[in-house]
């Protein structure tokens, strides 16, 4: 977003906040750059046997695509919230994607959260659906007695207590998806704050949330992204 201007004065006096009557992460971020070339470059997986996974942003599209079509045909709506509870993996990113394209609400969890700590966020933000692994299923299980909203649990690790594959669920829906037209005030995502006072609270934020970041992600980072740079998160994507 961030014009090339090096001199700060002058990058402050001409820089101007987008006027957008329409807006949509999930397009913005994915859709736009596969329709320019869907074999560039969108990810470098490193996965657990250390081998190094190249996802590009057409897989990203078609993937996003055909989950958020699952997530509509088991009656995730637009505005409902939809769980991310998942470490860095590929899906963490498409899983966010179709969210924003569906039109609904992600609502990221730490993989890490305890039983009590997830069945609260996830009681309290009215959760339908939850995208998963192994590891948050096992805690899921737990708690999905009191849940009484959660109607759909995806795993990427495959099918077991109460949740299905999310690959072989998804690979049975369209690669063809047409996103929600939203508008940059519409709701996008609610991160829920560390509870350092009392419960955590849900933030809700709407789709400009990701152009109000950039400036910031931009400006300390020279200008990110430049050809060729690579970004590295310590934290977990969801």
């Amino acid at each position: 977003m961030l014009p090339q201007i090096h001199d700060y004065e002058k990058l402050y006096r001409e820089f101007r906040w987008p006027e957008l009557a329409r807006y949509n992460i999930g397009v913005d971020v994915c859709d736009r750059w596969a329709a320019q070339d869907a074999s560039r470059l969108a990810i470098l997986n490193v996965r657990a046997d250390g081998k190094t996974e190249e996802i590009t942003f057409g897989w990203l599209r078609e993937t996003s695509n055909r989950l958020a079509n699952t997530l509509g045909a088991h009656g995730v709506a637009r505005g409902d919230r939809v769980a991310m509870l998942l470490p860095q993996t590929p899906e963490a990113a498409a899983g966010h994607i179709a969210i924003y394209k569906l039109g609904a609400i992600a609502v990221p969890l730490a993989i890490l959260f305890g039983v009590d700590a997830l069945t609260y966020r996830l009681q309290n933000a009215g959760v339908q659906a939850v995208i998963t692994n192994a590891q948050g299923l096992a805690k899921l299980s737990e708690a999905r007695a009191s849940l009484p909203e959660l109607s759909l649990v995806l795993s990427i690790d495959g099918p077991g207590e109460g949740a299905l594959g999310l690959h072989e669920t998804i690979a049975r829906a369209s690669a063809d998806f047409t996103p929600a037209d939203t508008t940059p005030d519409d709701p996008a995502l609610m991160i829920f704050t560390s509870g350092t006072t009392g419960q955590a609270k849900g933030a809700l934020h709407a789709h400009r949330v990701l152009l109000g970041h950039m400036p910031g992600v931009e400006m300390p980072h020279e200008f990110f992204p430049q050809q060729g740079d690579r970004f590295w998160t310590p934290a977990d994507w969801a």
